[in-house]
């Protein structure tokens, strides 16, 4: 079954309005370990995937599986605590799907957050990347098959796939609470298992920062629909091969729950700002 459909994602759409009376208008997609975020929201409606309409179900850990609707900073927003991954086996127009029932709610912002793999050396676990820019190493795209010109264009530009401007207020918020932001490449690939030593000196060969399991999917659909798009990495390990020891999925959320405080005060500090 395609999901992309338009009546499908209406059906989601209809289910969400049927339980909020607000409009939301930034989105907001937590990677592994950083959906506390969601204990902030105010007059918070929480809605389960499970009871949306068509919406897959989040199975890996640090991924609640919950939409939360409500009030940050001032803004209204609609928070997905817990994403949908192509490892899970879920293809990338599911992956992309709440991304679709966002833009069809109301949103027109999009912040995108991951935990990620340090690929760029003078990186250190704890740090907070802004995403430039993005390779897709998944061989996948939402966007394959007949397309829907209600939801976007035959062929997306996808040269400012993450917003300067998103940018430039996400480094004034950081300067004001005094700490700088990383700024680089993310690159995605498609798991579960981490990449090798070798895929990493390739990955850095190439141009990128850090590599996670998530996001490119995500953002690909946004700006099919033209909602702009911020990413931030929390750099939670660094790449295989660069430190003499195994990866584990453990040190990503022991490393998120570090830097959690930091991570909750740029969001919020930058979404008044949005």
């Amino acid at each position: 079954m395609n999901v992309l459909t338009g009546s499908h994602i209406r059906e989601a759409a209809e289910y969400i309005t049927s339980r909020i009376k607000v409009k939301p208008e930034i989105g907001l997609i937590m990677g592994s370990g950083l959906g506390i975020l969601g204990d902030y929201i105010e007059e918070a409606v929480t809605i389960n995937y499970e009871d949306i309409p068509h919406f897959p179900l989040s199975t890996v850990e640090g991924h609640a599986g919950e939409l939360l609707i409500g009030t940050l900073s001032g803004r209204t927003v609609v928070l997905m605590r817990g994403r949908f991954h192509m490892y899970e086996g879920y293809g990338p127009e599911l992956t992309a799907f709440p991304v679709r029932v966002m833009k069809a709610i109301g949103v027109a912002t999009l912040v995108v957050t991951n935990a990620a793999g340090g690929i760029n050396q003078g990186y250190d676990p704890g740090d907070l990347m802004l995403i430039s820019d993005h390779i897709n190493l998944t061989g996948r795209n939402p966007l394959i098959g007949p397309n829907d010109d209600e939801l976007g264009v035959r062929f997306p530009d996808m040269s400012e796939a993450y917003s300067s401007r998103l940018r430039g207020l996400a480094r004034q918020t950081a300067e004001a609470q005094g700490f700088t932001l990383r700024e680089g490449v993310y690159v995605g690939i498609l798991g579960p298992s981490y990449e090798t030593p070798a895929e990493i000196r390739m990955m850095r060969t190439m141009g990128a920062d850090a590599v996670g399991m998530s996001t490119v999917a995500e953002v690909i659909a946004a700006r099919h629909s033209g909602i702009e798009v911020l990413g931030i990495s929390c750099i939670s390990n660094m790449a295989s091969g660069i430190l003499n020891q195994p990866l584990s999925h453990a040190e990503v959320m022991e490393t998120t729950e570090r830097v959690k405080t930091r991570f909750l005060s740029l969001v919020n500090g930058l979404i008044a700002l949005l």
